[in-house]
């Protein structure tokens, strides 16, 4: 019998958002009789995925955050990857990937992949410089490429790169079957969140700069004040979500926004909204894009998120530019049905999970076997 292929995937933070849903997805989906993930997580996350990563067959390596000292984590990283003989690297990590690569390179690990999941935007000065400075050095370190998108690999590696056919995209594809529409737990959640026929708006992410949750409070403050019984629900965790309820109080907004936290329930809660926005500022392709439109929702993208996710007949994209009156016009006039489509015009679109885990399964054997060098 032969030996299952085992990669070694680096997440860092593992914080209930897209990058690690994206890999965890295709963890489940994966054949694990051909091919076994462990894992590199940072070791004060609040999220603990050692019992699920175990539970399939998997291990789970903590190591000190790169934030905290990036020489430990690299060091960290580095004695991982030697004492295990780990030959495939998939770090995840996007321009911070420079550091795991950097260790896996001199450990002398032969396979080095870099996934671009992500972009950048000018509002963040900081994270650009640091993200402009690792860019060269992530790719210098790696050996095969791979990005969730176009816009991604773009960004990362170059239009030239892409064209050559050096990078692989590899979609953010989910379980259809699991996040589409159902009624019977729109109804029992509704009603569990003491809701009846409010309007809901619904946003997932982070409570970072890049999902402008600001930006989103000022638009639901004008949605409110033309109609009563509008509702938004944001689901997620992050470093700003206390400014942003101060925000909510301030705005005299607290009895309409939930802040939900952290879920695993997720896939059920797009059935309780009405309708997805996320007004980001940049993104690579978001798989909560790809979640809600599986709902069926009608969604409202900025211009910022990459019209690679534009995957169903119901997804719509606004200039920030245009501001938060505009938008909450934009919001308030579009009819909220159901697509019911939505299932097939994902699969149509390379975004159903058993299909792309097969053909992840495929890429790592082919570079198992040296037929990706």
């Amino acid at each position: 019998m032969e030996e299952k292929i085992r990669v070694l995937h680096i997440l860092g933070i593992v914080a209930g958002g897209g990058v690690e849903s994206v890999i965890m997805n295709y963890y489940e989906y994966i054949d694990r009789n051909k091919v076994q993930f462990d894992f590199i997580v940072h070791n004060d996350n609040k999220i603990d995925i050692t019992k699920r990563v175990e539970a399939m067959g998997g291990k789970v390596f903590k190591v000190t955050p790169y934030y905290k000292n990036p020489i430990a984590f690299t060091y960290g990283i580095y004695k991982v990857i030697k004492k295990h003989h780990y030959r495939i690297i998939h770090s995840n990590m996007n321009t911070l990937s420079a550091f795991p690569l950097f260790a896996a390179w001199v450990a002398g690990a032969p396979v080095r992949i870099l996934h671009n999941h992500s972009t950048s935007s000018p509002g963040e000065t900081k994270r650009n410089f640091m993200k402009y400075i690792l860019r060269p050095l992530a790719k210098l370190f790696a050996n095969h490429y791979l990005a969730c998108s176009r816009l991604a690999g773009e960004w990362m590696y170059g239009k030239k790169m892409m064209d050559s056919g050096k990078v692989t995209v590899i979609n953010n594809a989910i379980d259809l079957k699991k996040y589409a529409f159902n009624s019977a737990k729109r109804k029992a959640l509704r009603e569990k969140l003491g809701l009846t026929n409010e309007f809901v708006i619904g946003h997932v992410g982070r409570f970072m700069y890049q999902k402008n949750h600001d930006f989103l409070i000022d638009i639901f403050k004008e949605v409110s004040q033309n109609c009563s019984s509008a509702i938004l629900l944001l689901i997620g965790d992050g470093p700003l979500r206390q400014v942003i309820e101060k925000k909510v109080e301030m705005l005299g907004l607290k009895n309409q926004v939930k802040f939900l936290g952290l879920r695993n329930d997720v896939q059920d809660l797009y059935n309780v909204m009405d309708i997805f926005i996320l007004p980001s500022h940049y993104e690579g392709l978001p798989v909560v894009g790809v979640e809600a439109q599986a709902n069926g929702l009608p969604c409202l993208f900025s211009t910022k998120v990459t019209k690679e996710a534009h995957l169903t007949h119901l997804a719509q994209f606004w200039d920030l530019e245009k501001g938060a009156s505009k938008w909450a016009k934009e919001i308030i006039s579009i009819k909220c049905e159901r697509n019911k489509k939505a299932g097939e015009e994902l699969r149509q679109a390379g975004f159903e999970i058993d299909k792309e885990a097969e053909k992840l399964v495929k890429f790592y054997i082919k570079l198992s076997t040296g037929g990706g060098t």
